[in-house]
């Protein structure tokens, strides 16, 4: 399969986790909710583990832990800058810094295309843009510290695709067990840290069902996204995987009905306009 589709499909398997772990946080909170799924992502990879296969070596799971690392503190920033807001401005900066840093870097690196494919890539960012525009009627102009914030995030989303393609050819899913091993690890240290605080939260049945199905997803999309990786280049998956929030806004709109606006419809068509170039590129 293409490069260029999974990174479309990575993109579409991330957003739905999004969703689903955004139900989940209404219910028992962001960061249980992303503790819960560290463990369920984690849980699936080891059973898939024995299937796929993968070399086990220093390289493996030095780049999975420091990846689980980065990924800990992108989603720390991210939940902690749309609490902020406004959500419309910093979702959209936050998916266009995390496509344009492995872009910078993979053509650095000498990733190269043809000329629809460079067409294709500049189409990409502007249906980043377009698919995470959520209007609000008078939305506030962000703080310098979300937009700040926001950045980071993005930023630290980059490097975390960056580093995944740094991640030996014959390691399989190695990496990614121990990313998540990594993720668990920290999240359930600051769980429990909040719970010596006095900070405790009731853990709900449906609340760590939803957590746990949105961690199923999230290690879905990793695992797309390392295949692509290894398929493809950086800078087609890293422009791809940005549009993650398609599938949360398709999600939503099936699920909790809500609308659509018309920029993300142009938004959605540019994205897929941009998958089938990249995929001829």
């Amino acid at each position: 399969m293409p490069a260029a589709i999974l990174g479309l499909i990575s993109a579409l398997v991330y957003g739905s986790a999004d969703f689903v772990g955004g139900v989940a946080s209404r219910v028992i909170g962001p960061l249980r909710t992303t503790a819960i799924g560290a463990v369920g992502g984690l849980a699936l990879l080891l059973v898939a583990l024995p299937f796929v296969g993968g070399t086990w070596s220093a390289a493996a799971l030095g780049w999975g832990a420091v990846s689980g690392a980065v990924g800990s503190a992108a989603v720390a920033l991210l939940y902690a800058c749309l609490a902020i807001g406004p959500m419309s401005i910093l979702s959209p900066l936050t998916a266009l810094v995390s496509a344009l840093v492995p872009l910078i870097w993979g053509l650095v690196g000498g990733d190269r295309f043809a000329p629809i494919g460079y067409l294709a890539l500049g189409l990409a960012l502007v249906a980043v843009v377009l698919v995470g525009f959520v209007p609000e009627r008078g939305a506030v102009r962000p703080s310098a510290r979300a937009l700040a914030m926001a950045v980071a995030a993005g930023a630290l989303i980059g490097v975390f695709l960056i580093i995944l393609d740094q991640t030996p050819a014959d390691s399989g899913l190695v990496p990614l067990v121990a990313n998540r091993t990594v993720n668990a690890v920290i999240m359930w240290t600051v769980i429990g840290l909040l719970a010596i605080r006095g900070a405790t939260r009731r853990f709900t049945r449906r609340g760590v069902l939803l957590a746990a199905g949105s961690g199923l997803l999230d290690a879905s999309a990793n695992v797309l996204i390392l295949v692509g990786l290894r398929a493809g280049d950086l800078a087609t998956m890293s422009v791809l995987v940005a549009l993650y929030p398609a599938g949360t806004i398709v999600l939503a709109a099936v699920v909790l009905r809500e609308r659509i606006a018309p920029v993300q419809w142009v938004g959605l068509v540019l994205a897929i306009t941009a998958a089938g170039m990249l995929a001829v590129a």
